[in-house]
């Protein structure tokens, strides 16, 4: 949705901001009409509050440049307009309260924009939790953090270490001793496997006493509050829904996950972070493995080799977006929100900044938790951000993959700046690698310096010194196209756009490995043709001619999955990662190319000359079955012809004795005709009818 289709409440915050109504105007609405400049207020959400309930007692949908109030004005539409749908955008921390507020508006308008467009629903699942919590740790803090959650949600204390604990006048829990060896499962489903496992004498006095041990025992609950200390039951431990592991140390981390467990009673909806389309995946055929990209990134261990394909758990999958960026086909594909609707607000971002006369901006994208944060002390401590430094909010910063990254340089970023926190440093390998790739290019096609930064930060200061000292790079003409297709198509149409403006115009990039991009190169002469390759390819990137032996390859087809060379019997195929601009990468090669054989006996042509002779030489020189010229010939002869050879021979070992011939009604009558025309016969002297 444009802006021009919902209304606009813009306020400058008592004029801590400096927001021209007109400019403003001119910058979202090139074509004023009846509009004519926004109305600037001064303070909108007190002294001004009756132009919001106006506005919203009309119905059309809101654009409040403020999300400080929000709370409030949701709350003041229940009497004006319940119905009328409002999207906030902070203009305030992210653009007007800076150093730069003056030369600010470009990116208001920017922010303004974006925030107009109406972002695509996502999927979700249910997790239903009855509240039933395991609560597992030592001594008496884990006993004590397990009877404070007792009086809100069932709980069931497991200890590891028991002796500082002394048992109360009441037990109002199961209370047991025992080991997690294993976990898994999610929110509402969690199975758990013990060792150690003993039941707690009711007889106990000054201390816990168990009773006999058993191992392996299995159990099952809805939530986990792990206080042992020890390593977590659970890789990315930190997006596993209804796992919480608190620093023991940290009573207010304790308490805090005390306060949220409460809470975890009933059904839960969790958004389904990806959209799997398993007919793209390029991960095995004919069990030969080919990509493993995402099992290899996923931090979580969401990810399974499943047949041909892989399996990507919803309830085990944290949202990180990783698969999505290293995905080559676009098979693990983001969808919170899906990566057309991502490219379209940075089109939306970086389209309505150079129009409203911004120059060079850099995006900095981030995450909301962290990234807003640090971008709020910013504004409210310190110099503020730059006015060409445009904040995009994404759910996960590791979700972006190459396609966002040269997409956002297509339509016309200098720079890219990636903020993560400190605590995802162990994360992020498959950024690195999307990084790296970008950088190949863009420098490959005349793009000089640093453009691609991941900044691992968590202190506003030194991420507001970065921010402010970044090398100004010469601005990317920036392009208009829509973001329409799946991944590969919008790489390829980014590609296309930054190499139609580049200073430079190679014809092919040679790229790090592990890039989605590149040729497969064929020692032709080792080449038998044998075609495996083309069974194995998923992307059609390898392809023959129905019409006669020959072996094709496109480019622009090939995602580097490695299949290929994993299936050759010959091995005599490898890869080389590189982006191609070249027209024929986008059309079948011929590889190699033979004759046909032609069978001896009957001249059809089957299979190739070189494979043929080869399967003579082999099999005449070390098989004993084939030393006669006989079985030799049977080789160089079509499927049919040798059946026909083979039942021909005189000693075919598959000959049975002949069979006795069928007799049918025919033969019966028959016979019974010349029995009686020979009675007749003989009857009558040898007279008459002498029909034998």
């Amino acid at each position: 949705m444009s802006v021009a289709k919902k209304k606009a409440l813009i306020c400058n915050c008592e004029v801590t901001m400096a927001l021209d109504g007109r400019r403003l105007a001119q910058a979202l609405r090139p074509d004023l009409g009846e509009d004519g400049p926004f109305a600037v207020h001064t303070q909108l959400c007190r002294a001004q509050i009756d132009r919001f309930k106006q506005a919203a007692s009309a119905g059309q949908p809101l654009l409040v440049g403020c999300t400080q109030e929000a709370p409030l004005f949701e709350e003041t539409k229940g009497d004006s307009g319940p119905e009328t749908d409002i999207t906030y955008v902070n203009i305030r921390e992210r653009a007007g309260w800076s150093e730069e507020s003056e030369e600010a508006l470009p990116k208001i308008a920017a922010l303004i924009a974006e925030a107009a467009l109406d972002v695509p629903p996502t999927g979700s699942i249910s997790m239903d939790s009855k509240g039933q919590c395991l609560v597992y740790g030592s001594g008496q803090q884990a006993f004590d953090a397990a009877r404070q959650l007792a009086t809100r949600i069932a709980v069931t204390l497991l200890l590891t270490e028991s002796e500082d604990v002394l048992p109360p006048g009441q037990i109002d829990m199961p209370v047991f001793k025992g080991r997690i060896v294993k976990a898994d499962g999610h929110l509402g489903a969690f199975d758990l496997a013990i060792d150690g496992f003993a039941h707690m004498n009711v007889s106990s006095k000054e201390a816990f006493i168990f009773g006999t041990t058993e191992s392996g025992v299995a159990a099952e609950t809805d939530l986990i509050l792990d206080l042992s200390g020890d390593a977590p039951l659970f890789p990315a431990h930190e997006k596993r829904d209804g796992y919480f592991r608190p620093d023991p140390g940290n009573p207010a981390q304790v308490q805090r996950a005390l306060f949220d467990l409460t809470d975890m009673v009933g059904e839960f909806e969790k958004p389904l972070y990806v959209d799997f389309k398993p007919d793209l995946c390029a991960h095995s055929r004919s069990r030969k493995t080919g990509c493993t990209r995402c099992l290899d990134i996923c931090p979580a261990a969401a990810i399974r080799p499943d047949g041909d394909v892989v399996a990507i758990d919803p309830f085990l999958c944290g949202g990180c977006g990783a698969c999505n960026s290293v995905c080559p086909t676009g098979a693990a594909a983001y969808a919170y929100p899906p990566a057309a609707s991502l490219l379209e607000r940075m089109r939306t971002l970086l389209g309505t900044f150079v129009r409203a006369g911004g120059e060079a901006p850099v995006l900095l994208v981030h995450d909301e938790e962290h990234g807003s944060g640090l971008i709020g002390a910013i504004a409210r401590l310190g110099r503020g951000l730059p006015a060409r430094v445009i904040p995009l909010a994404v759910n996960e910063v590791t979700q972006l993959g190459l396609d966002a990254l040269l997409s956002a340089f297509a339509y016309g970023a200098a720079d890219v700046l990636m903020l993560v926190g400190e605590r995802r440093r162990d994360e992020l390998s498959g950024l690195e690698q999307q990084r790296n790739y970008a950088l190949a290019i863009l420098q490959g096609l005349g793009r000089e310096g640093n453009r691609v930064q991941i900044l691992i930060e968590d202190d506003p200061t030194a991420l507001e010194e970065t921010l402010w000292n970044l090398e100004r790079f010469e601005p990317l003409p920036a392009g208009d196209f829509l973001p329409l297709g799946q991944k590969r198509s919008l790489l390829r149409t980014a590609l296309d756009s930054l190499y139609e403006q580049a200073p430079l115009k190679p014809e092919r990039i040679i790229l790090p490995a592990g890039a989605p991009f590149g040729r497969v190169l064929v020692d032709a002469e080792g080449c038998t043709l044998c075609l495996a390759c083309v069974s194995a390819c998923p992307t059609g990137a390898m392809s023959d001619n129905p019409e006669r032996p020959e072996l094709r390859f496109q480019e622009d087809a090939c995602v580097q999955c490695g299949l290929c060379a994993a299936t050759c019997p010959e091995s005599v195929i490898t890869l080389e990662p590189g982006v191609s601009f070249e027209d024929a990468a986008k059309q079948p090669a011929v590889v190699k190319e033979e004759e046909p054989f032609h069978c001896i006996r009957c001249q059809k042509p089957f299979g190739t000359k070189s494979s043929i002779e080869k399967i003579v030489s082999m099999l005449g020189e070390k098989h004993s079955m084939f030393q006669d010229g006989g079985a030799i010939d049977r080789i160089r002869m079509c499927e049919d012809c040798r059946v026909i050879v083979q039942f021909e021979v005189p000693d075919n070992p598959l000959t049975g004795p002949a069979k006795t011939p069928v007799r049918t009604t025919d033969d019966y009558l028959r016979e019974r005709e010349e029995i009686e025309a020979a009675r007749r016969k003989h009857e009558d002297g040898g007279e008459g009818d002498d029909t034998a």
